[in-house]
């Protein structure tokens, strides 16, 4: 029983010092307003360390001086935190699973439909709560303009393995038939396709942190 305990108290020390880092990063977070890429993380970031302090201090006062109640309620506090943690990423799953790509003939990346998402995350993202901020997230990290420095050519862009964000976010989808001038400037075609991403209007130039279409806030056109 000892033996358990000291490894359980020296398990738990270890995890009480390294909540210490993880809640002074959520407060580093915090200090960062004008970041909306990070500015979501503030709270749950130092929410996750203080439950990992409170938790792994219950458990290794317990487990040092042979707190049977102690370690019985951290115990209960451990199992509650696996089953959520399980949970979550049960959910996680279960809501990102469905990803809208298809393949495009002649492109070496794949498209993207707003209706293949899940309805949860579409309507989570696309809220008026929501997408401002990541519409400002996306802006600071220049996800778009970095396509015009990795790709000269427009063979070398439609060869491209682009990633799910830029490919549904920098770009019109290639049904709409716009004429492709660089990786972020595209010219709209003479008629419009009676396609729902295609109905957005006249687009010159535009990124994703730049544009939304109201009735449909994707990313790439107004």
């Amino acid at each position: 029983m000892a033996v358990s305990n000291n490894l359980t108290a020296i398990l738990n020390f270890i995890a009480f010092m390294c909540s210490i880092p993880i809640i002074a990063a959520g407060i580093w977070l915090a200090s960062k307003p004008d970041n909306e890429c990070v500015r979501w993380l503030r709270w749950p970031v130092v929410f996750a360390g203080v439950l990992i302090l409170l938790v792994s201090l219950l458990g290794f006062v317990g487990a040092y001086w042979n707190k049977q109640s102690l370690l019985a309620l951290y115990l209960c506090f451990m199992a509650i935190l696996i089953v959520l943690m399980l949970v979550f990423l049960v959910l996680a799953f279960v809501v990102t699973r469905p990803n809208g790509a298809y393949v495009v003939p002649g492109r070496g990346y794949k498209e993207y439909r707003l209706e293949g998402f899940s309805s949860w995350l579409r309507d989570h993202i696309t809220s008026s709560d929501n997408w401002g901020n990541l519409r400002a997230c996306l802006a600071a990290s220049q996800v778009c303009p970095k396509l015009s420095q990795d790709y000269i050519s427009a063979e070398q862009f439609f060869a491209a393995h682009i990633s799910p964000l830029q490919s549904g976010c920098c770009k019109p989808p290639n049904i709409c038939g716009y004429q492709y001038v660089n990786p972020v400037m595209w010219i709209n075609p003479a008629t419009t396709i009676a396609d729902p991403d295609c109905s957005i209007g006249t687009m010159i130039q535009t990124n994703c942190a730049t544009t939304v279409i109201p009735a449909r806030l994707v990313c790439w056109g107004t």
